[in-house]
């Protein structure tokens, strides 16, 4: 009798252990994760052709050539040869555990929405991770190109060790300026774009 009980038992909480776990999970498809979130970022192939209508180089001092290295894309694609992208350029060098870099992001977004095909902003993340990176970018609406430099071979090709750090290049692919001064504004970028490119913003 015992073991006939035991038999009809069985199956009962068999079922019923099944009805828990299915109760227990979750509605519909996970949530998606960090780490699948699309880039905020714009992608990097652009980098290596001319801004449509691209200011002419400026008269004056040479300039040395952009560093002979080659830096991932935050988007994924092809790696960019540094030398290749096509100026004129403001460069941005930022990580998003640099309280400066931070505060001056948005001013270079303002400045890469008011270039309008005359000059490109490019972003550097440097010695950063990528979901630091992706939030920031995310935080203040940062859609500019983005490479990925996880040492600092861009800065120590510079020979310049300073968070942010600003790098103005000719149409010619000429470094005119760099600028460690800071956090940057509106302002002192439209200063520095108008003396070392030549273009008013």
């Amino acid at each position: 009798m015992t073991r006939r009980l035991a038999y009809l038992l069985v199956p009962l909480l068999l079922a019923a252990a099944g009805c828990t776990a299915t109760a227990e999970e979750p509605a519909g498809p996970a949530p998606a994760t960090r780490a699948e979130r699309p880039s905020p970022f714009a992608d990097c192939a652009p980098l290596t052709v001319a801004p449509a209508s691209a200011a002419p180089a400026p008269t004056g001092a040479a300039g040395v050539a952009l560093p002979d290295l080659t830096l991932n894309c935050f988007t994924g694609g092809a790696p960019v040869r540094v030398r290749d992208v096509k100026g004129p350029a403001v460069i941005n060098v930022w990580a998003s555990w640099c309280a400066p870099c931070r505060k001056e992001l948005p001013a270079f977004q303002r400045l890469s929405e008011r270039a309008d095909g005359r000059f490109q902003v490019i972003g550097v993340n440097s010695r950063d991770s990528r979901g630091g990176a992706q939030s920031i970018g995310e935080d203040f609406g940062v859609g500019f190109p983005m490479l990925v430099d996880q040492g600092d071979a861009f800065q120590r090709a510079l020979e310049r060790n300073a968070f942010p750090l600003t790098v103005l290049v000719d149409a010619d692919g000429r470094i005119r300026h760099v600028d460690a001064t800071g956090a940057l504004d509106d302002d002192r970028l439209a200063k520095l774009v108008r003396t070392h490119l030549g273009v008013t913003v």
